[in-house]
């Protein structure tokens, strides 16, 4: 599955980019994530539990973040074990470009998925994915706006 696309988010760049690398900021934005830690300056732990169509798990996994080039731009990649359900793996290219008092962010997503999970179809993921990535940028957008408000 390959996803592309860009959100403009209310909050310069510095405040999109500390979000970014804010466990707890993530925490609160990525759907159904249950904890999020940082193991590392660049690594950290997650579980997540989704649902997608009649399957339901918690994935267990690991993100690391690398080609950090702050605050403009890094790659995230991770893996996460469902257990029966599955595995995802993949990663993302994000850029961050200033644009007055906002910020443009470009991400470019490739994952893979097995399991119970792979046997769902490509247009329940694709559309289940598109679903959460639009709720973790709405919740990140509200997040780092009053982030950014806050520090104003």
């Amino acid at each position: 599955m390959d996803m592309t696309g860009e959100e403009r988010i209310a909050a310069g760049r510095d405040a999109v980019w500390r979000g970014l690398n804010d466990p707890e900021i993530l925490k609160r934005c990525i759907p159904g994530c249950q904890s999020l830690e940082m193991t590392s300056p660049t690594e950290l732990a997650a579980v997540v539990k989704i649902k997608i169509g009649p399957v339901s798990a918690s994935f267990t996994g690991n993100v690391v973040l690398s080609n950090l080039n702050p605050p403009q731009s890094y790659t995230i990649s991770g893996e996460g074990k469902g257990g029966i359900a599955g595995f995802a793996k993949g990663g993302a290219d994000v850029a961050l470009t200033a644009d007055g008092d906002e910020t443009v962010l470009h991400y470019d997503v490739k994952a893979e998925i097995g399991g119970k999970l792979a046997q769902l179809g490509s247009r329940l993921i694709d559309s289940t994915a598109k679903k959460l990535a639009q709720q973790f940028f709405a919740d990140f957008s509200a997040a780092v706006g009053g982030t950014a408000e806050a520090a104003s």
